[in-house]
């Protein structure tokens, strides 16, 4: 009788295991058309104007979000996936903004200033009630390819809306808050104070080193006039 019910308690354990299994893994969303969103700036971001004409090209993206997966925005209500890495979004979203401000070189070699981009959050941000809110953080290291000296540059953007009941509705605003926070930080990395003091300090020509003044011969017979006196003076007149 006991090994009849221990044999029944085992079969019962490995059906609940078996059931968590496949509960767990229907909760797991997985990206299809009628999920996926496609971000992208709306409009290119001015950047400001710096003290001589100067070119930058951007070395990489790198993602320091720790975030497993990336693509995911939104994990509820059969989840949200981007089309793209965070990466290449961000990388189309700098490059269009510093092409359409003629400041994108044609490569390394002929830019003055080297973007590496790093990113530690894209995508959505904790909210509370029913709002979405949308968030991008990076830091961008702007290297002056001249000197080899670099500084870095850290920028935010948010963007804050109503969520929508229906999903496609939702989907569509998740989207837009999405495209808004990118928007919101290309233009406080693009038009903040920070990069034109990196720029500034970066570009900066250093000051003429000071020119040694020419030695002075020493004194010797063959360099020394001696002074006349006023006695021979009168008599030389």
């Amino acid at each position: 009788m006991r090994r009849f019910l221990s044999r029944i308690l085992l079969i019962a354990a490995v059906e609940a295991c078996i059931l968590t299994g496949a509960v767990g893994g229907a909760d797991d969303p997985k990206p299809t058309p009628a999920n996926t969103i496609s971000v992208h700036v709306t409009a290119p971001v001015k950047p400001q104007t710096f003290a001589r004409p100067i070119k930058f090209s951007i070395a990489d993206v790198v993602d320091r979000s720790g975030n497993p997966q990336p693509m995911l925005v939104f994990k509820p209500r059969g989840g949200v996936f981007l089309d793209r890495q965070p990466t290449e979004i961000a990388r189309e979203a700098l490059e269009e903004s510093l092409k359409a401000a003629s400041l994108l070189a044609a490569d390394r070699d002929t830019s003055d200033f080297l973007l590496t981009v790093y990113f530690f959050h894209f995508g959505l941000g904790n909210s509370s009630g029913q709002d979405i809110f949308g968030k991008v953080e990076w830091t961008v290291v702007v290297k002056n390819l001249k000197t080899g000296k670099s500084q870095e540059v850290a920028a935010s953007g948010t963007s804050i809306a109503g969520a929508a009941i229906l999903k496609k509705n939702f989907q569509k605003n998740v989207q837009a808050n999405i495209e808004d926070a990118l928007s919101d930080a290309l233009r406080n990395f693009l038009r903040g104070t920070k990069l034109r003091d990196a720029i500034a300090a970066l570009d900066a020509t250093p000051p003429p080193s000071p020119v040694a003044a020419p030695a002075q011969p020493p004194l010797s017979q063959d360099n020394f006039t001696p002074l006349e006196s006023e006695g021979e003076k009168e008599v030389l007149l």
